[in-house]
């Protein structure tokens, strides 16, 4: 675990397999988490990869500064090309690639992220991923009104009710994903962050240029059957935008897939990622 320095970002990372840095995957999470949901999977799959889970700018322990142009789809894209920059990876040499894994508004993220790291980039992720919305999902508005609730409890309940609603079966919420996400919350500028992420991501798509832009990019699309924030007709937009994309839909899973279905989740992106590239 490390803090980086990202333009003046102070930046939260967690690092894994060093010794496998001719192939590198950056794991990026979602709208209001942080890189404690990918659990044990980027350790996992340090047996194959150099693998790094970050904390976006305004989420989880990086730095959440008030300039709202840090939250715009664009803006963050550019801190992920920055970050890899600051982390070496953007000066790799020909034969040392970055793969992209991201999920909901990681997703959106890793996509754009994708077309600004063109002759870098190995493998594109999608997961349960943001970047086609005209507007939220009333899934996603709950999901709003539980982060700006200012009253403890009020705020405790409606968390746990919108986390409840993101899987497939509620009992396999833990309670402490509900205390993380309070106390994370809770931090100094995570409203700000999360209020400026959300309306900007789920009133701005992916324009046809950018999927025109990473059409020689190997991508994998996974989608949870059952997913109620984004749901799976999302998963065939994106299948009709990225034709040349292998794509997995996981029952019996939620919004989170690695989450309720972590072994099969895993085995998926394994066995992706560690296929040879179709332009090789």
């Amino acid at each position: 675990m490390s803090f980086l320095d990202v333009k003046g970002v102070r930046t939260f990372y967690k690092n894994y397999g060093d010794g496998n840095k001719d192939r590198n995957v950056l794991f990026i999470h979602g709208l209001g988490s942080s890189s404690l949901v990918w659990k044990d999977i980027p350790e996992a799959l340090s047996r194959h990869f150099h693998t790094i889970a970050i904390d976006l700018v305004g989420f989880g322990l990086s730095d959440k500064p008030t300039q709202p142009d840090n939250y715009t789809m664009e803006g963050f894209s550019k801190f992920i090309v920055d970050f890899l920059d600051t982390v070496g990876m953007n000066k790799m040499g020909p034969h040392n690639k970055i793969s992209l894994v991201g999920h909901s508004l990681g997703g959106f993220i890793a996509a754009l992220a994708a077309t600004r790291l063109k002759g870098k980039m190995e493998k594109l992720v999608l997961v349960d991923s943001s970047g086609l919305l005209e507007r939220p999902t009333p899934l996603l508005k709950n999901y709003y009104s539980a982060a700006m609730e200012k009253n403890p409890i009020a705020r405790f309940e409606k968390i746990k009710r919108v986390f409840e609603d993101m899987y497939a079966s509620p009992s396999r919420l833990l309670p402490i994903s509900v205390d993380l996400f309070d106390y994370v919350i809770e931090r100094q500028g995570a409203r700000n962050a999360f209020d400026l992420a959300f309306n900007n991501s789920t009133t701005t798509q992916i324009k046809p240029e950018g999927f025109e832009s990473i059409q020689d990019i190997e991508c994998l699309i996974i989608w949870g059957q059952k997913d109620n924030l984004i749901p799976v007709e999302y998963y065939d937009m994106f299948r009709e935008k990225i034709p040349w994309a292998k794509c997995e839909m996981i029952p019996d899973a939620g919004h989170a897939p690695f989450v309720e279905k972590t072994a099969l989740f895993y085995e998926q992106l394994r066995t992706f990622l560690s296929q040879k590239n179709f332009n090789e």
